[in-house]
């Protein structure tokens, strides 16, 4: 069998076509520049070649189109470039494209996960969408900071600058209307603070620069706004097929319809690529490290993994453990005062990470068994308590209450 190396650049790539029954000879090698044409000619020279499987470095983004054009035709592997790297002073392409198939021959290489067509497609709409959100934020902190310019207090007296009363007045002020009362009139009925409060907040100056400014960035905030509606609509089509996964994804405590969408983006809606859960949370990074020395863990700290499926499961942490009653509050409660208030919710990320495969792998359902205890907690503390109170000095029996309610008669 022949199998070929690829070390992908910008504008040119470096193609070898190693023949694993004599690895010793010298590989066929070619150079390609990366523009569509020439991506053609390279697979026509790897047929000829017959070159029946390829590894390519990934280097940024730039095998993605190498990947598109070969990926009906060959079997593919993407490797991580560091596990490619040379000894220091002996960089070349060619020989890089060539250690990467004899490292791959010797299973020395980081093989990184590449998803199907469709799930890649979920993954740049899920992305796009991330950055509307990030984007937004940062519009809001912007329009914020201008309005500390023009001495308006809106944001301590409103909950929710952006909300319904908020643009309102937001837009009469871009509009012009600089009077402070007016302005406060524009307030719905459910704000917590009074019209005197509302006024005293909006009287300030508002230079006309500063006006036709806001008037940018609120034309910017609809732009954002109409493009994530957009958005929601495609990621819902796209994944129609998968909407059972979504919906027992957002039963989870913590989670919602978007994170699930973002969660079955990353790992498909079967997560069938990880064999157990284990591999799941080795995948993403949300396991205990292990650094032994001398039988000595010397750190426990998270290994690198997926950034965007990390940072979901983070928010849907802080999130399960806030609402009151869940089973992941109470598991962040028993493990706060040993692991602090850091590790204790990367706890129950973990512990997410783990109910997601279980969820998407075996098509369960999530059920809340709220802070009821089950039998096996309840014997559990039933026998921690009686050897607390041995260690007293009081003669215990355990006996469940069952057992001492009278028989029936016959």
């Amino acid at each position: 069998m022949k199998m070929a190396g690829i070390d992908v650049h910008k504008k040119v790539l470096m193609a070898v076509v190693v023949d694993t029954s004599t690895p010793q000879e010298k590989p066929a090698r070619r150079r390609f520049p990366t523009m569509p044409s020439e991506l053609h000619r390279l697979l026509t020279w790897l047929r000829e070649q017959g070159a029946e499987e390829v590894v390519l470095e990934s280097t940024a983004q730039y095998w993605r189109s190498v990947w598109l054009e070969l990926e009906p035709h060959m079997r593919l592997h993407l490797a991580q470039a560091f596990s490619n790297r040379a000894p220091r002073g002996r960089k070349h392409d060619f020989k890089d494209a060539e250690r990467l198939v004899h490292r791959l021959m010797a299973d020395e290489l980081i093989l990184s996960f590449v998803p199907s067509g469709e799930q890649r497609i979920w993954r740049s709409m899920t992305g796009m969408k991330v950055q509307l959100t990030r984007d937004r934020v940062r519009l809001q902190n912007q329009m914020e900071c201008l309005l500390e310019e023009m001495r308006i207090k809106l944001s301590i007296v409103v909950s929710k600058l952006l909300g319904a009363s908020g643009l309102r007045i937001l837009h009469a002020l871009a509009n012009g209307e600089t009077d402070p009362k007016k302005l406060a009139q524009l307030g719905g009925e459910r704000l917590q603070c009074t019209e005197e409060q509302l006024v005293d907040a909006l009287t300030g100056r508002a230079p006309p620069v500063h006006r036709e400014m806001l008037a940018l960035q609120l034309q910017r905030l609809q732009l954002i706004d109409q493009q994530m509606a957009r958005l929601n609509g495609m990621i819902a089509a796209a994944m129609k097929a998968h909407q059972d996964a979504v919906i027992r994804l957002a039963e989870v405590p913590g989670l919602g319809v978007d994170s699930a969408q973002q969660i079955i983006a990353e790992v498909g809606a079967q997560a069938s690529t990880f064999g157990s859960a284990a591999e799941l949370t080795s995948w993403v990074g949300t396991c205990p490290g292990k650094e032994e020395s001398a039988e000595q863990n010397h750190s426990s700290r998270s290994a690198k993994g997926n950034k965007y499926l990390r940072r979901v499961l983070n928010q849907a942490a802080h999130a399960a453990v806030a609402k009151k009653g869940s089973h992941f509050q109470a598991v962040f409660r028993r493990l706060l005062p040993r692991l602090g208030y850091q590790s204790a919710v990367w706890a129950v990320a973990h512990r997410l990470c783990r109910l997601v495969w279980k969820i998407l792998h075996e098509g369960v359902r999530f059920i809340e068994r709220g802070c009821e205890p089950t039998p096996q907690e309840k014997k559990k503390r039933a026998q921690m308590l009686a050897r607390a109170l041995r260690k007293l000095g009081y003669e215990v029996t355990v006996t469940p209450i069952n057992q001492l309610a009278p028989k029936p008669a016959v």
